[in-house]
């Protein structure tokens, strides 16, 4: 019975010592949160304001490029506002939980100094990755070639940039690393397809079935809203063994570059067959008194 008694008797007394911390600090750590939780919604509305009205066209550049550009910059603003926003509320819970954070921000302020000297390739990745943002050298849902990782842009952030290649394998690729951008998909792209035609071939008439052929895929309903500029004969490329080399040059709209191209393919070698123009097959030319064997 005493037991029972001391037991309750340390239970009333934890409640009373509890409830007023709850109505005090409790509720101001709940208001802190849900204040936090106001901002973060507020200043994400007001960060895609400011980047829709500050990014401003170019005569250049597409309405989906410029979409792309303007989604990728509220991304990475809205992303460095809720890390501050977070930092902000762990150090006034922590003061509401009655430790100081003087001490900790002076410990910080160490640490911080610290980690300059040591995280040299850290602070390299946030400036490299801030100059690549503002100067537009790729957005999200670009294909782009990072010195020898290839794939589609699907997250930036300041420190890395996340890309898919064709295989569906992701990379991630620290700003501080990349030497090179190569972009495959700003504004607009191209076709840039060599076919080889036999010597025997009359040019003229192999450059006219060219130009007919690109000209029927750009008025395809399927094809035509992808295409710029049809796809035409620019010059003899080259001459070789196997044949003469003619380069076909056009314009798509991005991404599509690939798929316009296997059509194009497909269409110019139907045409060909069907107006008599051979197309040179690769030929090898085989020693037969060459050893086949493996060598002792």
């Amino acid at each position: 019975m005493n037991t029972k008694y001391t037991i309750e008797g340390y239970w009333n007394d934890w409640i009373m010592k509890l409830l007023p911390w709850i109505l005090t600090h409790g509720f101001r750590i709940i208001l802190i949160i849900i204040i936090a939780y106001v901002i973060n919604y507020l200043a994400r509305r007001v960060i895609e304001k400011l980047v829709r009205v500050s990014v401003t066209a170019d005569r250049h550049q597409s309405e989906h490029a410029e979409q792309k550009r303007e989604e990728t910059l509220i991304q990475i603003f809205s992303w460095s506002m809720r890390v501050m926003l977070v930092l902000i509320v762990i150090m006034l819970t922590l003061n509401e939980m009655g430790l100081s954070i003087g001490p900790m921000i002076a410990g910080a302020g160490i640490l911080g100094l610290a980690i300059g000297f040591g995280g040299q390739y850290l602070i390299r990745d946030f400036f490299t990755g801030f100059f690549m943002i503002i100067e537009n050298q790729y957005r999200i849902g670009d294909v782009v070639n990072l010195d020898q990782t290839s794939g589609l842009v699907e997250n930036i952030s300041l420190r890395m940039t996340t890309l898919r290649d064709l295989d569906g394998t992701v990379h991630y690729v620290p700003h501080g690393d990349i030497k090179r951008v190569a972009n495959l998909s700003m504004d607009f792209a191209r076709i840039n397809l060599n076919v080889r035609v036999t010597y025997a071939t009359q040019l003229e008439k192999a450059i006219e079935v060219i130009n007919r052929t690109g000209n029927e895929l750009a008025a395809d309903p399927q094809w035509k809203d992808f295409i710029l500029k049809a796809p035409q004969f620019l010059r003899v490329d080259d001459f070789l063994d196997s044949g003469i080399v003619l380069k076909i040059l056009g314009e798509t709209v991005p991404l599509k570059q690939w798929d316009i191209t296997g059509e194009l393919r497909k269409r110019i070698k139907v045409a060909f067959e069907k107006d008599g123009i051979e197309m040179p097959a690769l030929q090898r030319i085989v020693n037969p008194f060459a050893p086949t064997g493996p060598q002792v």
